[in-house]
């Protein structure tokens, strides 16, 4: 270690305290490495860290060491610690015991601290920085490790900081899925041992996103303790839940490396990936109100402050490839006496694009389609009152294409495997400054030449063969490029707004959004499989970020047929959409769905801020309100998904009221609510009823049909 960079060492205090509206943090920092011992509610005043101390004091267990190895912020080797540790580091094999002394801690405000210490041995400083949300409670936490030392120093792991998990939180509710039936819950009983997923799709993934809630056995939507946290990275990564053999857990989510993948020169540095972290003693539902909050304060762009997000119609299950200008102005047309507000030309409108096949990376309009360009689409979707949205996968390529014919050096690969045809494409590699400049000056030039208010920013494989020319691994390298392109693209044109969509939702994290403003959860369309979808995907996500449309009576991925009244009464609780083919709708559909378009319109402004409360439920239903901040209104929804085992269904309790008002009860979708006998669909809109009755005493639900649904609106009386 160089003396020019080596700081001097200073006598810090023993703990150090964070504190947020409801919750409390408090970090000891008296041995080397700094651990968290307290994170939950908000401590009173009269309990001191010293207490905290004192209350966790251990006895040394047999045939152990004296004194365990901290679950410190980074869990060190030098200190013995038996688990996964927090950074792994070395130089050719040797200088990879981590041991670092901490030499400053810094307290900016009540709620942000910063700790730096140094590893004489390995040659590293490592600054943790750890901040509490004054208004969403939402905990923030990074790691960052600098080479201190004169030569290359190789990183195997650099977690985000680890939180150790008390002893009575018990079960992990993970998240697992595929395309096109992505967030699905995974509910384990914590175990001794590890708990681990690990992601290499070069994306968030659909199958292992980078989240997990760890909560007791009594919790619920409602009730109990649990931790959610969240890892902010758009690419490889790695969550782990771990009990040791002595009872201690703790969590620890970071980015996954490939071998050699991450190196350090002299005074160069590494950070973590944000970890977003939620603490709550009121369930379930609270735990997502503190990761919607801070989205709705941190991670909204300004230029969308004041903007209903604009009921969309996309033309993919519409058109599909089969694109021609008069039938797209027939849609066009179509849309707009719905009431959609904003229509986005997917796939199809490119070179060569037929099929997906071919035509991937040449971003020129296609001339037998558009022989005058984009413009005369564009004029007939504004004159009826429309924004107009394009779709682009500006990261792939097909083979079959003028740029890969011209550059097929451009492409991630790893020789001399054979390439990976996935849908047909090849991957760009972005780290490339020349694959940067041609795909920014697409874009741009797209944007440029049209008043597109919209991208839908699409990648539909996964990156199985992460090389570059070089034959080292840059899934890292291709992640931080792809912010820098859509950097630029945000830089040009900050009034564009961009939608995340990755084949669905497998590009859906907190890193993704602080450069778009919009993410798809699933190309399933299918109404019940979206309520699945989507309770999972509203564990961390608001409701206005969540794309949601109307598809067609038939999905083309599940077969089903779901009613209009059921897949518009779906939709209506998202950042509304319609894909499907308007000109083949009768008369009927087109009312129902005009009528969907307009109520949610009319309680957009709710939908899209108040506070989300999902109902505990039965397998056989789905249920979940929207209230307002001040408790004035309501939107409820109830789905029978199949068939109840009993002739008569249970109450509807409508959590989240305050008990202390009155309300007027209505059904408001669907149009016609329908039930095989005299039931409370024929008395209860218009009827005043207190919250504490709603709340406690609940409403008998009626006898439905299955895979139909009911939506109630309440308003303080």
């Amino acid at each position: 270690m160089t003396e020019a960079i080596k700081p001097p060492y200073k006598v810090v205090q023993r703990f150090y305290t964070l504190h947020s509206r409801h919750s409390s943090l408090v970090l000891d920092c008296g041995s080397n490495g700094p651990a968290i011992v307290y994170w939950g509610v908000r401590l009173d005043q009269g309990t001191s860290p010293e207490m905290l101390a004192l209350l966790a004091t251990q006895q040394e267990a047999p045939a152990c060491q004296p004194q365990e190895a901290p679950i410190s912020l980074s869990p060190e080797l030098g200190a013995g610690f038996q688990g996964n540790p927090g950074i792994q580091v070395h130089r050719g094999g040797t200088g990879w015991a981590v041991s670092a002394q901490i030499t400053s801690v810094t307290q900016d405000s009540d709620t942000h601290l910063t700790i730096v210490s140094v590893c004489e041995g390995t040659q590293i400083r490592v600054t943790h920085r750890i901040g509490l949300d004054a208004d969403s409670d939402l905990l923030t936490a990074s790691t960052e490790l600098c080479n201190l030392g004169d030569s290359r120093l190789w990183v195997e792991q650099c977690n985000a900081p680890s939180i150790p998990v008390p002893v009575h939180y018990n079960k992990i509710l993970g998240f697992q899925g595929r395309w096109a039936k992505e967030f699905q819950l995974q509910p384990v009983d914590r175990f001794m041992g590890t708990y681990l997923r690990e992601n290499r799709s070069g994306r968030t993934s659909h199958d292992s996103f980078p989240g997990v809630i760890i909560h007791t056995e009594q919790t619920s939507e409602s009730v109990g303790a649990a931790y959610g946290l969240h890892l902010g990275w758009s690419g490889n990564h790695h969550l782990r839940v771990e009990e040791q053999f002595t009872g201690r857990a703790y969590a620890q989510l970071g980015e996954l490396f490939f071998p050699g993948e991450l190196s350090l020169e002299p005074s160069q540095s590494y950070c973590s990936p944000v970890l977003y972290g939620a603490s709550t003693n009121n369930g379930l539902s609270e735990l997502s109100g503190c990761f919607h909050r801070y989205i709705r304060s941190h991670l909204t762009a300004s230029r969308m402050a004041g903007k209903a997000k604009p009921v969309h119609f996309n033309t993919w299950e519409a058109m599909y490839f089969d694109l021609s200008l008069e039938r797209l102005q027939a849609l066009a047309d179509s849309a707009a006496e719905l009431g959609v507000e904003r229509f986005v030309l997917d796939d199809g409108w490119f070179k060569n694009r037929k099929s997906d096949r071919a035509g991937l990376g040449d971003w020129t309009v296609e001339e037998t389609v558009f022989p005058d360009g984009l413009g005369p689409l564009i004029e007939t979707v504004q004159a009826r009152g429309m924004e107009f949205g394009l779709w682009i996968e500006p990261e792939m390529v097909n083979p079959d294409s003028d740029l890969y014919r011209a550059h097929p050096d451009w492409i991630l690969s790893t020789p001399p495997a054979p390439l990976i045809l996935s849908r047909n494409q090849l991957v760009l590699d972005l780290t490339r400054a020349e694959v940067q400049d041609y795909l920014f000056n697409c874009i741009d030039g797209l944007l440029s030449q049209y008043p597109i208010a919209y991208l839908k920013w699409d990648m539909n494989r996964t990156i199985n063969q992460p090389g570059n020319t070089e034959g080292r691994a840059v899934t890292h390298y291709q992640t931080m490029s792809l912010y820098q392109l859509l950097g630029r693209v945000r830089a040009a044109h900050p009034l564009v707004e961009i939608e995340s969509c990755s084949s669905g939702g497998g590009r859906a994290d907190f890193g993704i959004l602080a450069y778009t403003d919009r993410i798809w959860p699933s190309d399933s369309n299918d109404a019940l499989d979206r309520l699945a979808i989507q309770k999972g995907f509203s564990m961390f996500f608001p409701a206005e970020f969540m794309g949601a449309h109307v598809g067609p009576k038939d999905c083309h991925i599940t077969g089903r047929s779901i009613s209009m009244a059921t897949r518009a009464g779906v939709a209506l609780f998202g950042d509304m959409g319609i894909e499907a083919n308007l000109l083949d709708m009768d008369k009927d559909e087109k009312a129902e769905l005009t009528a969907a378009v307009a109520l949610h319109k009319q309680h957009r402004q709710l939908i899209h801020s108040g506070e989300l409360v999902r109902l505990d439920t039965q397998d056989f239903e789905n249920s979940f309100g929207i209230v307002a901040e001040d408790r004035e209104e309501a939107l409820f929804s109830y789905t029978l998904l199949a068939s109840s085992p009993n002739t008569h269904a249970g109450r509807l309790h409508f959590s989240g009221l305050n008990p202390d008002r009155l309300y007027t009860v209505d059904i408001i979708w669907p149009l016609k609510p329908s039930s095989s006998s005299p039931s409370i669909l024929d008395r209860i809109n218009g009827a005043v009823i207190s919250g504490d009755a709603l709340i406690h005493a609940g409403l008998q639900l009626p006898i439905m049909q299955p895979e139909t649904l009911l939506v109630f609106h309440l308003q303080q009386n």
